[in-house]
């Protein structure tokens, strides 16, 4: 079991398995407030054990990326933005976070969409700002298809290789772990012992 928030993913990843990090990932590509990277980091940990197939997890969370974007383009061309707006502040979605985004565009062009995905904001918003500037749909999607495939591989890949070593460094800590507290406990009594020695010379002054 990994610890803390990646704990909690992975037992949402063991009960819905691949589908929870592709559907993650397409929610949160036009503004939702899920944990699309993370999901994909703790998806991959989980196929370093074994649990899940690295590639099978990594071509659907490629399509959830791809149609999650494709989802905020076309938002974004229809004029939905100004209703995401209206509505969707309580999940983050605002319109200085947009306009923050447009202004990316304009400075950076082609290049936001290529990468948007390894800037959280960015990533988010990228798809409903290229409809809203009414971005050429099909440039938009061959942009939007590779920058999710350079994402989905820099990360899925990173965090499988990285993985099977976290995993392994956890089992050598767990089994571990009763010396782990015991020098942990005796530093703590040594460090109370001398704070305590400390003060009482300090107050014989």
């Amino acid at each position: 079991m990994l610890p803390g928030f990646f704990g909690e993913l992975q037992r949402i990843i063991g009960d819905y398995g691949y589908w929870a990090v592709a559907l993650g990932i397409l929610l949160e590509d036009f503004g939702m407030p899920t944990p699309g990277e993370t999901l994909l980091i703790t998806g991959a940990i989980v196929a370093s054990a074994g649990a899940l197939n690295i590639y099978v997890l990594l071509v659907l969370a490629w399509v959830g990326a791809v149609v999650g974007d494709n989802i905020g383009y076309l938002i974004g061309r229809t004029g939905g933005q100004r209703l995401m707006v209206r509505y969707g502040a309580r999940f983050g979605i605002t319109d200085a976070r947009l306009t923050r985004v447009e202004e990316f565009f304009h400075r950076y062009g082609d290049m936001v969409v290529l990468f948007a995905r390894f800037v959280i904001i960015l990533r988010q918003f990228n798809g409903i700002v290229a409809g809203t500037l009414e971005m050429h749909w099909l440039r938009f999607l061959v942009l939007n298809t590779i920058g999710a495939a350079l994402w989905v591989v820099f990360w899925g890949l990173l965090a499988f290789w990285l993985g099977k070593r976290l995993l392994i460094l956890l089992d050598e800590l767990h089994a571990e772990a009763p010396l782990i507290i015991g020098v942990l406990l005796a530093v703590t009594l040594i460090l109370a012992g001398f704070l305590w020695w400390r003060h009482r010379r300090f107050h014989r002054r």
